[in-house]
């Protein structure tokens, strides 16, 4: 399934709860518990997302030429929305995330639901995965 498939079933999920702000922030933390918690190990402050006002934790590793990303955050809110990144760009080729274009946000009005905060972090932690891709490109390329 491409990065687009995955935003546009996203995108008529979301479309179901038909704006409705309680329910489409239940939801969103249900996508986080569904999400598996990083080891405690893994959460240092190398896999922090710098720029998210809750704490939100990255990883990337390359798999047989995709990307494998784990993530977790201390707010179930927060853990939703980057378990929808997790989905959309998990594996995924690095060139593939780092020319994706993010537009279910737009589409499903995430804008009114989480606050300018969140959305400052929410833009970190789509380019820290495209930072990742790049850097397992990178890394690909030179041991090839």
């Amino acid at each position: 399934m491409s990065i687009a498939d995955k935003q546009q079933d996203i995108i008529e999920e979301f479309s179901m709860l038909d704006g409705d702000m309680e329910m489409t922030i239940n939801y969103i933390m249900e996508l986080g518990e569904q999400l598996p918690d990083m080891d405690a190990s893994q959460k240092t402050d190398d896999s922090i997302v710098k720029g998210c006002q809750s704490k939100v934790w990255l990883m990337a590793a390359e798999q047989n030429g995709h990307v494998q990303f784990q993530a977790d955050s201390n707010t179930a809110v927060t853990k939703g929305l980057v378990s929808l990144l997790v989905r959309v760009l998990n594996d995924e080729s690095p060139d593939d995330i780092m020319n994706a274009e993010i537009n279910f946000p737009e589409q499903i009005g995430m804008n009114r639901f989480i606050g300018t905060q969140r959305s400052n972090g929410f833009a970190a932690m789509i380019k820290q995965m495209k930072l990742y891709a790049l850097a397992l490109s990178s890394k690909s390329q030179t041991d090839a």
